[in-house]
């Protein structure tokens, strides 16, 4: 038998922990492993905290929840890597970093039949002084995702609906 805790792996019959203040580990062997239960936080220097960009500290994300309701049989529905926000504004683009219940092509995700269906995008952050943007899916092919004028909130969560 194998009893693991922490990062201490110890092969043994018995295994049994006794809660203190610190870690205890007894093994049938009559070994004790004693190590800390908070360890201390790794130290960061003034040289590297100030060598951060301070915009990237500031970095946020955009959700953009997409509903699609489907009236079809046997619909397929998938999202390119190509997608993005873009300012209204300064022309500023936000790019796509994870999808959510949604296949990214060349592959492709199945929708039941006359169901409205859910899938998430998150992207980038935008510009602070954006106050409308458009989400474009750029394909080189008809069909592409288009959702103009989005209004910019405080929260930078959206819910849209994919026409």
């Amino acid at each position: 038998m194998h009893c693991l805790f922490g990062r201490v792996v110890v092969q043994s019959e018995i295994c049994h922990m006794v809660e203190k203040d610190s870690f205890y580990l007894f093994c049938r062997a009559g070994v004790i492993i004693k190590e800390p239960l908070v360890k201390p936080k790794p130290e960061i220097g003034i040289d590297v905290l100030t060598a951060i960009d301070p915009q990237s500290l500031e970095d946020s994300h955009i959700y953009v929840h997409c509903y699609f309701d489907n009236p079809y049989k046997d619909m397929l529905i998938r999202i390119w890597k190509t997608t993005f926000l873009i300012d209204k504004a300064s022309g500023a683009r936000s790019g796509m970093m994870h999808a959510e219940n949604i296949s990214i092509a060349p592959k492709w995700t199945l929708i039941a039949d006359g169901v409205t269906f859910h899938f998430l995008l998150i992207f980038s952050s935008l510009p602070k002084s954006c106050e409308r943007f458009d989400l474009i899916e750029e394909i080189d092919q008809p069909g592409g995702f288009l959702v103009k004028d989005i209004m910019r909130n405080h929260e930078d969560v959206y819910h849209i609906t994919i026409v």
